[in-house]
């Protein structure tokens, strides 16, 4: 299905709650969204949760859809990998850096698409800067090294609680500037 089919579909949910218009833009979404997850890592269960609440999150959105600001694509591997972070953190501790730094699996994206992926790498890598030195040395071996808080307390020879709010105050002041440059 070509993206001004999908558009006009988005359009019908977010207007009209057109319950017809959103499970044809099930049918076409659904497999694309566990593709994705599934070559993302998750298991095919995982995937389907996921999946699940990516689409529920698209019925709920569907008005804040733009397509002045991107493709409806771009938009929807944007919720999908928002909440493959969100089921992450709530399985361990930290996020890996591989889904901060997500490509979708789509090999077709769109100059635009890619526009907006690398501007919110751009952003995060800003707001990184913004960060001070003992939360950061936190975050990047959360990152890069995949380690759980209290394997950085461990290593750090740091307090547990110490650790949790220094990630804490280093994920909200990250989140404050890339709130800040959207």
């Amino acid at each position: 299905m070509n993206e001004a089919r999908l558009t006009n579909l988005i359009k019908l949910v977010a207007q009209n709650l057109d319950r017809e218009a959103f499970g044809e833009l099930f049918d076409a979404l659904a497999p694309r969204v566990k593709g994705t997850l599934r070559k993302r890592g998750l298991d095919r269960e995982a995937a389907e949760d996921v999946m699940q609440d990516v689409l529920l999150s698209i019925w709920i959105k569907a008005g804040l859809f733009d397509p002045a600001r991107g493709s409806l694509m771009g938009w929807v591997y944007t919720i999908t990998r928002n909440a493959s972070i969100d089921r992450a953190r709530r399985q361990k501790p930290s996020v890996s850096l591989d889904l901060i730094e997500w490509e979708p699996a789509d090999q077709s994206e769109s100059s635009e698409d890619r526009v907006l992926r690398l501007s919110a790498n751009e952003n995060l890598k800003s707001a990184m800067t913004l960060v001070p030195a003992d939360q950061l040395v936190i975050i990047r071996m959360a990152f890069e090294q995949d380690l759980s808080q209290s394997e950085i307390a461990s290593r750090l020879k740091l307090p547990l609680g110490t650790v949790k709010s220094r990630m804490r105050l280093a994920y909200a002041r990250m989140r404050k500037c890339i709130e800040e440059n959207q």
